[in-house]
C-alpha cells in the first residue's frame, strides 16, 4: 500500500486581487474532496475527477461555470482525463453548456471505443448518459471579455500572434487559467484529470491542450502524473505533460516540473510564455512550478489535517 497524494491547480496567469481568496478556499476544498476519495480506498481517477469537477462547479475558476468567451461571446469548453495504470484516456471539446467537462471525458473514456469527441458527437454522448447542463457564463467573466474587446475595437489589442507586448501591459485582462488534478491512490495507481474554458478571446474552434492527451494531461503508472496550465499553444508544441512524466522516469516530480519550465524558457522564450504545471511520481512525490506571475494550488497526503494551498509554487525565470 502507498501513501495516498493529490495534487491540484486552479490555474496559472495573474490572479486579480478579487479572486485570490476565493481561488485559495476553492482548491483546498478541491484537494480535500479528491483526498477524501482516496482515503476511502477510491481510485486515482475517481479522485481527480472529483477535485475537477469541485473546481468547475466553482465560478472562481476558468473552467464549467465561470467559463471565459471567446472572440464572438460563446463559451467553449474542453476536459480530459487519464488512468496511469491501463493507459486509457478520454477527452471532450466544444462544449457549450455541460455542467461538469471532465465527467464527459470520463464518459468518452470508460463508455466508447475513442477518446476524444468535440461538438456535436460530444454533445450527443451527453444527452445518452443524461449529463446535467447550466449556462457557464458569469457577470466576472463578461466583464474580462468586454474590456479586452474594448481594446481589441479601438486597435490596442494586436492580439496573435504578437501577444507578447499586450500580455506585458494588461496581464489582468488575459485569462489562460484552467483547473487540474493528479493523484496516486493507494493501490499506486496514478491519473491526471484537466479542465478550461480556455483563452479570453479566443477564435471560435480552438482546441487547446487541456483536452490534449500528453499536452495538457498524461498520467502513466511507470512514471507519475501531470496536469498543464498556462497558454495552451505551448504545452501542444512541447507535449508538455508527458514531457514531465518522461522526466519523472529518472528524476523526482518537483525537479521534472522545474525541468519542464526550464525548457519552456528556453525553447519558446517570450513574455507571452506563461505556463504552470503539478505533478506527482510513482512514489508519492509532489511537483509545482510555474513561470507565471501566480498559480493558485493545493495538495494534500496522509499525515496532514487539512490541504496546504498558495498563489506561488516554484517560480522559474528565464
Amino acid at each position: 500500500m502507498t501513501r495516498p497524494v493529490i495534487v491540484v491547480h486552479g490555474g496559472a496567469g495573474t490572479w486579480h486581487p478579487e479572486r485570490q481568496n476565493p481561488g485559495i478556499e476553492g482548491v483546498k476544498e478541491a484537494a480535500l474532496k479528491g483526498f477524501n476519495i482516496l482515503m476511502e480506498n477510491g481510485s486515482a481517477v475517481d479522485a481527480v475527477e472529483v477535485a475537477v469537477m469541485s473546481m468547475e462547479d466553482n465560478e472562481v475558476f476558468n473552467a464549467g461555470k465561470g467559463s471565459t468567451f471567446t472572440l464572438d461571446k460563446r463559451i467553449e469548453m474542453e476536459a480530459s482525463i487519464m488512468d496511469g495504470k491501463t493507459l486509457k484516456a478520454g477527452a471532450a471539446g466544444l462544449l457549450t453548456d455541460i455542467k461538469n467537462p471532465v465527467h464527459l471525458a470520463r464518459i468518452v473514456m470508460e463508455k466508447t471505443d475513442f477518446v476524444f469527441l468535440i461538438g456535436e458527437g460530444a454533445e450527443k454522448l451527453a444527452e445518452i448518459y443524461n449529463l446535467e447542463r447550466q449556462n457557464p457564463a458569469t457577470e466576472l467573466r463578461l466583464k474580462y471579455w468586454k474590456n479586452l474587446r474594448e481594446k481589441l475595437l479601438k486597435g490596442e489589442v494586436n492580439y496573435l500572434p504578437r501577444l507578447h507586448e499586450l500580455v506585458e501591459q494588461h496581464p489582468e485582462l488575459f485569462v489562460y487559467e484552467t483547473v487540474g488534478a493528479v493523484a496516486l491512490d493507494k493501490e499506486g495507481n496514478v491519473a491526471a484529470a484537466t479542465s478550461t474554458g480556455g483563452m479570453t478571446l479566443k477564435i471560435p474552434g480552438r482546441i487547446g491542450d487541456s483536452s490534449l492527451i500528453g499536452c495538457g494531461t498524461y498520467a502513466d503508472n511507470a512514471a507519475g502524473a501531470c496536469s498543464a496550465t498556462g497558454i495552451g499553444e505551448i504545452a501542444i508544441r512541447l507535449v508538455l505533460a508527458k514531457t514531465v512524466c518522461d522526466y519523472m522516469q529518472r528524476i523526482n516530480a518537483q525537479k521534472a516540473v522545474e525541468e519542464a519550465i526550464k525548457l519552456v524558457n528556453r525553447r519558446i522564450a517570450g513574455k507571452a510564455n506563461f505556463m504552470g504545471l503539478i505533478a506527482v511520481d510513482t512514489e508519492g512525490n509532489i511537483g509545482a512550478a510555474h513561470n507565471s506571475p501566480n498559480m493558485c494550488w493545493a495538495y494534500m497526503h496522509a499525515g496532514m489535517s487539512s490541504p496546504k494551498a498558495s498563489l506561488t509554487a516554484e517560480i522559474i525565470k528565464s
